[in-house]
């Protein structure tokens, strides 16, 4: 039996799958929504962050525009999420909202978490939604987005945002309850795995496909998405959304499978820059910055006193004090003209300096990490 205790992850990513949002007929079930807004409400009010990566976009649509799902083009497909999402995201603020919840509709591509410089914007984007206690609805932006370049699947776009935003854990709810040894709706003999703790070719070779007529994503998806939130530190809980409060259900003991990410979020996205090879700059610091830096604090302009290369918003680059000894590295968060003209100045100095309000630091605590040959 696998044992899950919520109330030890801070931060979490819940993704909720078509099947479990849209009833027979093509509708929302929104008295099953209104059940999980429940769940998400209880999660807040003990002191969590929630994300909620939500489907259901296309099947709604698909329904209110009379379009046959098996027979559509893509572009009917797009249309088809635009008409849907409108009422995805208001059932979300209805049934959020009878807890005082405020919810934020985000709509994302793979460009908009794998490019460095839009990884970062939305990243930030979420930390204040966050900060306000607000509950982002996200999905895949399917409107623009084309075969070529999109997820395919809301498993691995919610892995990729826990993966942005450093979750604890990243819960998948579908109409499943784990993972098996074979697909429990073809084979008897197939037996629930509770726990994860590495994935390997065995682990994929046991996930099926789909039997969902309204989700995109199987099985081997949900694998795959664990694998992505394992490698940032995030640990991954695959469970049925089937019944009533599935958050709560969880919590209460009900089965799940659980894949154990093997380090913290900060830990994995550190190790990440560490071996990043391609550093296309260097800042140097002065020693109040490099003390500032080891208390645990972000770069700020005022302690910069040179700054060196070809670097853009979102690149990495070196970290030197002084005696010109590396230091650490971190995402520059302003180009090098940028950095240049920033760098000895006070952070209330910087709207004067560029004409406009940027950011208070050269690189964010959260985005550098240290070497210890200081």
């Amino acid at each position: 039996m696998s044992e899950l205790a919520l109330s030890k992850y801070r931060r979490l990513v819940v993704k909720v799958g078509s099947s479990l949002l849209v009833d027979d007929t093509g509708h929302l079930n929104r008295s099953w929504l209104q059940k999980l807004a429940d769940d998400v409400a209880d999660l807040a009010t003990a002191g969590h962050e929630i994300l909620v990566v939500s489907s259901g976009a296309v099947a709604i649509g698909s329904s209110v525009l009379g379009i046959n799902k098996q027979r559509a083009r893509l572009e009917d497909l797009q249309a088809a999420a635009a008409a849907g999402q409108v009422q995805l995201v208001h059932a979300y603020q209805e049934c959020l909202g009878l807890h005082n919840i405020v919810a934020a509709q985000v709509l994302l591509t793979p460009d908009d978490t794998e490019d460095r410089r839009r990884f970062l914007n939305a990243r930030r984007t979420l930390e204040k939604l966050l900060e306000r206690s607000v509950v982002p609805v996200i999905n895949e932006n399917d409107t623009v987005a084309t075969i070529e370049i999109r997820y395919g699947d809301n498993d691995r776009l919610a892995a990729r945002i826990a993966q942005l935003v450093m979750a604890d854990a990243l819960i998948l709810l579908s109409d499943v309850d784990g993972l098996y040894t074979a697909d429990p709706g073809s084979s008897d003999a197939a037996e629930h795995i509770p726990v994860v703790t590495s994935i390997n070719p065995e682990t994929l070779a046991m996930a099926g496909e789909t039997r969902s007529a309204v989700g995109t994503g199987g099985m081997a998806t949900k694998v795959q998405a664990a694998s992505i939130a394992m490698h940032a530190g995030c640990s991954t809980v695959i469970a049925s959304g089937v019944i009533p409060n599935p958050l709560r259900a969880l919590d209460d003991g009900a089965r799940c499978t659980i894949f154990h990410a093997s380090a913290t979020p900060a830990a994995a996205r550190k190790q990440w820059l560490a071996g990043v090879l391609e550093v296309r700059g260097e800042l140097q610091l002065d020693d109040g910055a490099v003390k500032a830096l080891r208390d645990g604090n972000s770069l700020l302009p005022v302690g910069v006193v040179a700054v060196s290369g070809n670097f853009r918003r979102g690149d990495v680059v070196s970290l030197k004090n002084v005696s010109g000894i590396d230091i650490g590295r971190g995402l520059a968060e302003y180009s090098e003209e940028e950095a240049t003209r920033l760098a000895g100045l006070q952070s209330d100095q910087i709207e004067e300096a560029l004409g406009y309000r940027g950011r208070a630091v050269m690189v964010h605590r959260d985005e550098l990490v240290l070497f210890d040959n200081d």
